[in-house]
């Protein structure tokens, strides 16, 4: 199984956050699944920090990649395959970090784990 995981769910499996269901907990932490992280993700933490939107220990730059390298969990590119995906999705979600995670888990067939209650309305495995 290949799994994506959403922002948040990244940022919650990190820090121990109660949010994060067990079954997710589980499941990122299992050997016999292949997670990743988008740089996309690291794109919107890096952002989200600059404005003051989420307090993280150290600078999103450098704190991110060490805890997704600690945590064993892969990088994915972002490609241009990817992007053309955009074209055919529906105008549901208006947050572009969203819609190119969504992308990558079609483009690459993961299911994009996440508690996000819009994305499930595109055509993306889900994994909840």
């Amino acid at each position: 199984m290949k799994l994506l995981l959403d922002t948040h769910v990244f940022l919650w499996f990190i820090s121990g956050e109660e949010r994060l269901p067990t079954a997710m907990r589980e499941v990122i932490r299992d050997p016999q699944t292949e997670v990743f992280l988008s740089v996309v993700s690291l794109w919107e933490a890096i952002v989200k920090q600059q404005i003051g939107k989420l307090p993280l220990p150290e600078p999103a730059e450098t704190y991110l990649p060490i805890q997704r390298e600690r945590h064993f969990i892969e990088s994915l590119s972002l490609d241009e395959n990817a992007i053309t995906h955009l074209a055919k999705l529906p105008s549901i979600h208006r947050d572009p970090f969203d819609r190119m995670l969504i992308c990558q888990a079609i483009e690459h067939g993961m299911s994009l784990v996440t508690v996000d209650e819009v994305i499930p309305n595109y055509p993306v495995s889900i994994w909840r």
